[in-house]
């Protein structure tokens, strides 16, 4: 197949990769910035709308709640940084506006209780589905009406290692050995968050509904960060007033790096900067170098646990159905449960189904490592918001499936599949107020949190994997299961 036999737009990869200048490697830039970030004294606070944004990073506390005693507690660890799970994703418009100011303003409370400052990050899906521009909306009025207003909001959702890149201001996702502008992909067609424009200037313009238009806002090209470097970045942002939009080019994990060095500047001078960014901005921001995947026995740090392993699916992705098919196909002994949905939404049926999953789970989790999983027939609504009520009963389901698992019989880890999936899962699934991003399962991909146990002691050190619908090819998933579980032991 060539190029030309594909959709209008796409690129090959080396086509796209190899174009431009050529990247600018800035020597020990992660250890740059993680000096810079601790002689500020100022901590990275990430404002994550699904858990999947932490696949960028390791050894970084995650709180999924927002009290007074867990930011202290976030505060006071050693990271430069941590992450609040906010789940916008998962809520309505009026509930995610609540939330992004009852988070804010928590933060606020403690920060100035203990002194610290911070800058903010709201971590989104780099394949543009989310709330923007609400999110960025609500902090930038907090800002304002508290006298310190923000002059420019970086836009920037690379995700480097899931091949995802922004070039010339379009944004595109790798499949396979092509690169396709994101508003053409299924991605752009989602239920509740669906979109047309590629261009990010252009997304910027629709998602604002033109209250932004396409020419308000501004850019840091490839040649800006290649050739001007950390210095025309801190320009570019020092230019910028009234929070303007400011979109960030980049294909390589150095672009990144150009980019944080120059904002780091550019705030020294006095620029105040929200961040709106993918996984891999995170990173970059936090000075973090990646990490060779995790192993079976650096999962199991904290030693081995009892019981048999839990893998709960809930995306409907395309992808996320050829992996489970895959697992299947490869575990033949992985026992498998399966949440009928159209039952599910039957109000006649809901409660027996739900019974009739949670009763074959726990016998099944009793024998064997376990696939609990929606029925793959992706069950939408007429409007965007009901297609979000029908994930939001789905996942409601799923989290009652695993409560009740935990609860009757010992889990010696889990694995959930899906955004809002793994987020609801995580907090009330697994009760986790508090956990511990140990690393990845794959080069930036496939988080694995560990439970702190604040909540649950029965559960502390349980091994979470956080396993984005979007991420991998066809045999991943089967190959976390397999690292999971561990090598074979010898009868």
């Amino acid at each position: 197949m060539s190029v030309s036999d594909l959709v209008p737009g796409t690129r090959e990869s080396g086509e796209l990769l190899s174009a431009g200048p050529g990247v600018l490697h800035v020597a020990d830039s992660r250890l740059r910035i993680r000096e810079l970030n601790a002689a500020a004294g100022i901590l990275v606070i990430v404002l994550d709308d699904d858990p999947t944004g932490s696949q960028s990073v390791q050894d970084v506390p995650v709180l999924t709640r927002w009290t007074p005693e867990d930011l202290r507690w976030a505060f006071g660890q050693p990271a430069d940084g941590f992450f609040i799970l906010t789940n916008t994703r998962g809520l309505n418009p009026s509930e995610a506006r609540t939330t992004i100011r009852d988070v804010a303003e928590a933060i606020e409370r403690v920060a100035g209780e203990l002194a610290t400052p911070y800058t903010l990050i709201t971590r989104g899906d780099s394949t543009l589905r989310g709330h923007y521009p609400l999110e960025t909306d609500e902090l930038i009025d907090i800002a304002r009406s508290a006298g310190r207003p923000y002059d420019a909001l970086l836009i920037a959702p690379a995700y480097i290692a899931a091949g995802r890149v922004t070039q010339n201001d379009v944004h595109y996702v790798g499949q396979g050995d092509y690169f396709v502008p994101v508003g053409l992909t299924n991605y752009a067609q989602d239920a509740t968050f669906g979109f047309a424009s590629s261009n990010l200037r252009d997304y910027v313009q629709e998602r604002t509904n033109a209250s932004i238009t396409s020419e308000d806002v501004v850019s840091l090209s490839l040649e800006d960060i290649r050739i001007g470097g950390a210095e025309r970045v801190r320009d570019v942002i020092l230019s910028c007033t009234t929070a303007t939009p400011l979109i960030v080019n980049a294909v390589d994990e150095a672009d990144l790096d150009v980019v944080v060095l120059g904002l780091l500047q550019a705030e020294e001078a006095g620029a105040r900067v929200l961040s709106r960014t993918g996984p891999s901005f995170v990173a970059a921001r936090l000075g973090l170098a990646g990490r060779i995947p995790l192993s079976h026995s650096e999962i199991f740090a904290a030693g081995a646990r009892p019981g048999n392993g839990l893998v709960v699916v809930g995306s409907h992705v395309h992808l996320t159905t050829l992996q489970v098919a895959r697992a299947a196909q490869e575990f033949p002994h992985l026992a498998t449960v399966e949440l009928d949905v159209p039952r599910l939404l039957d109000p006649s049926q809901a409660a027996l189904e739900v019974a009739r999953c949670g009763d074959a789970l726990v016998a099944a989790l009793r024998e064997s490592d376990t696939l609990l999983v929606t029925s793959r027939q992706a069950v939408v609504g007429t409007t965007g918001h009901s297609s979000l009520v029908i994930a939001q009963t789905v996942s409601r389901a799923l989290v009652a499936l695993t409560a009740r698992a935990v609860a009757e019989v010992d889990i010696r880890w889990v694995l959930a599949k899906g955004g809002i999936t793994s987020s609801d899962i995580a907090t009330d699934g697994l009760e986790i107020r508090r956990a511990t991003v140990a690393g990845q399962l794959f080069p930036g991909i496939v988080s694995v949190w560990v439970h702190e146990g604040d909540s649950s002691p029965r559960l502390k050190g349980l091994p979470y994997v956080v396993f984005a619908g979007n991420v991998g090819d066809e045999a991943t998933l089967a190959e976390a299961i397999r690292i999971l579980q561990g090598p074979p032991t010898l009868s």
